[in-house]
């Protein structure tokens, strides 16, 4: 029987992590099972049944626990058992706050800390007042639930550096992040996600339209509005040119505004499942991904929507941003800009709907980069030898200083 890994989201898991299964269920010397206190409702299509424990259906009340050892680290015997029976190896835990929140589970359960890091935690930097008294904190935990865990994560940050035993930085950059951040560096392993490249093979069969494609959360990071603009000044050129949105966000509603007063021939689809996206992807002319670096300073790790496109024959322009150099090399396999440069961005489009020569370059390039450095096979055996390594090093939790 393969040795059992425990992956730990807190909330298993939201539609845009669907990087995490991929990664999982391409293991071939271990086995992943997945915890969390709670479920998002799409953990039933995404995530393999068999092999889920949501913590907080073991013990009533449910909030009353998971509350409990979020604040505290009790962990209620209920929770203990199920667990213990697994027998796990480690923990492995996809960002920051989950890393603190796992924290007791992992000290309970005498195994090691992983922890992966993809963007917002590596790179964003909060002041904590550290002022607040009781009743304050108590009214963000009951009104204000994102800023009080936000708090809390960087309040144990330099815990969690400490007493995890390695993390996993999803890029290059956001290692140099971590390390800004005060985590050791030689507890840092860089090992990018990945994709299936076999799975995201484009048919060629299907004829490629005039559709410029985004794919994304629509919140301030994914820099969607600047490609709307940047729409509106191709439109002036070639009318036809047609926006797909993919995706949905508290940007919304205010992004359908600036498109309805400066675009025409564009669409919002919302949530969409994978294959619905990958056919979009199959018929599209290109990818636009501008990311941009928010006012608090959060970037992306390296969007596995940008290594999914190109896999699927699609060039894409996005932003000299985060890890997206890794991947896109500019003038190769596709096309960078500064953040927020909606005429750059405009420029890039109009070239590649007119060089057919060009974009059918970049696709053959960028296939062959994607089949190099980001096929998912590969990237999953990289992180399962770093399993064995610490694994092989025989160190727990309790052992490095909890």
């Amino acid at each position: 029987m393969k040795p059992t890994v425990i992956i730990y989201r807190d909330q298993l898991i939201p539609y845009s992590e669907t990087f995490i299964p991929a990664q999982v269920e391409k293991f071939s010397s271990y086995q992943g099972f997945y915890v969390g206190t709670s479920r998002f409702p799409t953990a039933k299509s995404m995530l393999p049944q068999d092999r889920i424990i949501i913590l907080g259906d073991l013990a009533s009340p449910p909030e009353l626990w998971k509350t409990v050892y979020k604040l505290t680290g009790f962990i209620h015997p209920r929770w203990l058992k199920p667990l213990q029976d697994l027998s796990p190896r480690l923990i492995h835990a996809h960002f920051g706050l989950d890393g603190v929140l796992v924290l007791p589970l992992a000290k309970k359960l005498n195994v090691p800390l992983i922890v992966t890091f993809h963007g917002y935690y590596a790179t964003t930097e909060l002041a904590l007042n550290q002022s607040k008294g009781l009743y304050s904190q108590t009214w963000d935990f009951i009104k204000n639930r994102g800023q009080f865990y936000r708090e809390l994560y960087f309040k144990n940050r330099d815990r969690l550096f400490q007493q995890a035993h390695c993390f996993i930085a999803v890029s290059e950059f956001i290692r140099s992040q971590l390390i800004k951040k005060g985590c050791p560096p030689e507890k840092i392993k860089v090992n990018y996600i990945g994709i299936d490249v076999d799975k995201f093979t484009p048919n060629p069969e299907v004829k490629r339209e005039a559709i410029v494609l985004f794919v994304g959360r629509l919140i301030e990071k994914k820099g969607c509005e600047y490609l709307i603009r940047a729409i509106a000044q191709v439109q002036k050129t070639i009318p036809n040119v047609e926006l797909v949105i993919i995706g949905d966000g508290i940007l919304r509603s205010s992004l359908e505004n600036l498109a309805a007063n400066s675009i025409r021939n564009y669409h919002f689809l919302g949530v969409q499942p994978p294959e619905v996206v990958k056919s979009w992807m199959n018929k599209s002319m290109l990818l636009c991904t501008p990311s941009i670096t928010t006012s608090q300073g959060e970037t992306e790790g390296l969007p596995i929507v940008i290594l999914e496109a190109v896999a699927m024959g699609l060039p894409v322009i996005s932003s000299f941003h985060a890890g997206i150099p890794e991947a896109i090399i500019h003038e190769e396999t596709g096309f960078l800009t500064e953040e927020k440069d909606s005429k750059e961005i405009a420029k890039y489009i109009l070239i590649l709907f007119q060089r057919v020569d060009l974009r059918e370059k970049m696709v053959q390039e960028g296939r062959k980069r994607m089949e190099n450095y980001f096929h998912i096979k590969q990237t999953t055996i990289k992180l399962e030898e770093i399993y064995s390594n610490i694994l092989s090093s025989n160190l727990t939790i309790k052992e490095i200083g909890f």
